[in-house]
């Protein structure tokens, strides 16, 4: 059988390691004409156990092939053993091929297992992978699980989702934050429904230009659903690159650099699971408060594994600021309360709302009189008894004053408005901070 030399073999006088061969540890840098008599009494026993490894750890393993095996000489003109050498992608270096296989290794063994996650070898149908990463968006794995199972169950297609009312999307949302990732699920529903027939794009300047989708979702969908090479990079991944590689500059002037260096590690074969099993090492293992160093497969790669806890940097926040305003509880003898919906762009677009001013950093809330000027209805013993409301956004702080009043008998909504019964408040899409209010008045304060 004639052997193949591989690209990247070492000539004399060079430096090279023997991780890149799979063999020992990522430090190994000796000149080739000194570690030949070493290599040639190494090199047959470690790759003869290699062999037997491997070929075990394929039969049991569920999932598809991790490796391409080429017969190779490891130096040019020994008769050594041929070796087996990962074949993930042409352009990759030895030492990140091994990378790439230590982890889909460590993989196909921690794998979590999560409702939109298919079996070992199979894939993700698209829908659910896209699904699943915009609900992931700013929220965590336990709170998603539910909601994705409820959209699942209501909305079994795209193209089912795409036919659903805006308000019931919504409402099934809450909980969920970013009521605007909720608005552009259904545009993106209705764009894949009608110019894509119902089948999601495959390549990443289609999945693009959907509603919604940003560059770490259209990457996560190229990969997961269709086992398509793309660089999947989310906070999991750049704090995994940042310390693997130990970039200290601070996010986010280093996301570039992050991508670089995750993009150096994706394997052209199973780029799907190599993305989930990142996440999943960021998620598990390379946690940003006392990571387990001690059982990362990347453990003896990784450059900042003293300074983890500090990686990556990230430049101090600015203190939040705290805007205020007013909201109107307008009741109706009946006990209908008034409620309308907020503009479709903006903060909370589209939600349903109890009627408010403006919410500013400079408002102050003081006089009764002046403030119940701006209620949408004329209405009579106004009081504030209820105390303040107070919630947290991503960028401020609210302070919400209740104002309470009372309407005649039959008096009708303003336009755009209704009057809804405290019994249906459950039927309605109100945001957490609109609960709040409700809940607020309904408890007496």
């Amino acid at each position: 059988m004639e052997r193949a030399v591989p690209a990247f073999a070492a000539r004399e006088g060079e430096f090279v390691g023997l991780a890149d061969f799979c063999l020992f540890g990522a430090d190994n840098g000796w000149p080739i004409g000194q570690e030949v008599r070493f290599r040639k009494a190494t090199l047959a026993k470690g790759f003869a156990g290699q062999r037997r490894d491997v070929a075990g750890d394929r039969l049991r393993r569920t999932a598809a092939p991790l490796v391409h095996f080429t017969v190779a000489s490891v130096i040019p003109g020994q008769n050594s053993s041929p070796s087996l050498i990962a074949n993930y992608s042409s352009v990759m270096s030895p030492r990140d091929a091994t990378r790439a296989s230590e982890i889909l290794d460590w993989y196909d063994r921690h794998r979590r297992s999560m409702p939109w996650r298919a079996l070992p070898g199979e894939r993700t149908a698209p829908y659910a992978v896209w699904l699943s990463e915009i609900m992931l968006q700013q929220t965590t794995v336990a709170t998603v699980g539910p909601y994705f199972t409820e959209f699942l169950s209501r909305w079994p297609t795209v193209g089912d989702l795409a036919a659903a009312d805006l308000d019931d999307v919504l409402h099934c949302w809450q909980g969920l934050g970013y009521y605007a990732r909720a608005r552009n699920l259904h545009k993106c529903a209705g764009v894949v429904s009608s110019q894509y027939n119902g089948h999601f794009p495959e390549e990443e300047a289609a999945l693009l230009s959907l509603p919604g989708i940003g560059p770490y979702t259209a990457a996560a969908i190229r990969a997961i659903a269709f086992d398509k090479r793309a660089v999947v990079v989310d906070g999991n991944v750049e704090r995994v690159m940042a310390r693997l590689f130990r970039e200290t500059d601070p996010l986010p002037d280093v996301k570039s650099s992050l991508r670089e260096r995750a993009d150096s590690l994706t394997p052209d074969e199973r780029p799907g699971d190599y993305a989930q099993a990142v996440m999943d090492l960021g998620a598990t293992v390379c946690i940003p408060r006392r990571p387990k160093c001690m059982i990362c497969p990347w453990v003896d790669h990784c450059l900042g594994r003293d300074i983890a806890e500090s990686l990556p940097a990230r430049r101090p926040k600015p203190e939040k600021p705290t805007r205020r305003g007013v909201v109107y509880w307008i009741e109706r003898p009946d006990g209908a309360v008034l409620i309308g919906r907020r503009p479709e762009s903006g903060l909370l677009g589209g939600m349903m709302e109890f009627p408010s001013t403006a919410w500013r950093e400079d408002m102050e809330i003081e006089d009764i009189s002046d403030v119940s000027r701006h209620a949408p209805l004329a209405a009579t013993q106004w009081s504030a008894d209820s105390g303040l409301v107070r919630h947290g956004f991503t960028h401020f702080h609210l302070e919400l004053r209740v104002l309470k009043g009372r309407v005649g008998a039959g008096t009708p909504a303003p336009d755009d408005m209704l009057w809804c019964s405290i019994d249906s408040f459950a039927d309605q899409a109100f945001p957490t901070v609109m609960k709040k209010v409700a809940e607020k008045v309904l408890r007496g304060g």
